[in-house]
């Protein structure tokens, strides 16, 4: 019984986005079916203009699909990835999320399995408490919370229980950060995989 996973992120300049990919990785090895989806830009285009690499990246993940309502209903988990914006979620990705009020009125993303992963310009620039903002949302969507915790060797390496989190000032995120949103994802599909089969049975 394969275990349906949606990675819905945001990434201004591909920070996120590599960790997007990594957690992906590792959802496919667990033997999850996975969407890639990224959430819609709606910062104004001299902001983006600003910024080089901001603009760039836009630009090589165009082929990127978009998230949608219909990601979230077809997911069993969701990891949600975002840049840490004074201590918080993107903006971005909080706009798709206040899209969702219809669904979960509905009882549509109650139930399922959700993660989250960030990244912040300085090392203790908000990670854990972006990742715990993003958990305020699960809690009201009546989900199940899966946090990669101190269950495996690269989370002591990492240093982040919430989620994988890496210091974008520092370059890319290294293969510490990547193996850590490959375990994440692996934990996440892990556990939906358990309540899948139980409610099957």
């Amino acid at each position: 019984m394969s275990v349906h996973v949606a990675i819905v992120y945001y990434s201004s300049t591909g920070t996120v986005h590599k960790l997007a990919r990594a957690a992906a990785e590792g959802a496919e090895k667990a033997g999850a079916e996975v969407r890639l989806r990224k959430v819609a830009e709606t910062a104004p285009p001299q902001a983006v203009d600003a910024r080089p690499e901001w603009g760039r990246h836009l630009r090589d993940t165009a082929d990127v699909a978009e998230a949608g309502h219909e990601d979230l209903e077809w997911a069993d988990a969701v990891l949600f990835g975002t840049p840490t914006r004074f201590g918080n979620p993107a903006g971005q990705l909080r706009a798709f999320i206040d899209t969702t009020g219809p669904l979960w009125f509905g009882g549509k993303l109650a139930d399922k399995v959700y993660s989250a992963f960030t990244s912040s310009n300085t090392a203790h620039g908000g990670q854990e408490s972006t990742l715990l903002a993003l958990a305020n949302t699960f809690y009201h969507w009546g989900g199940i919370i899966v946090p990669p915790g101190y269950t495996d060797p690269v989370q002591f390496r990492s240093g982040n229980p919430y989620g994988t989190s890496c210091v974008a000032a520092d370059g890319p995120p290294d293969e510490v950060a990547l193996q850590a949103a490959r375990y994440q994802a692996r934990r996440v599909v892990d556990t939906a995989g358990f309540l899948k089969a139980g409610r099957a049975a």
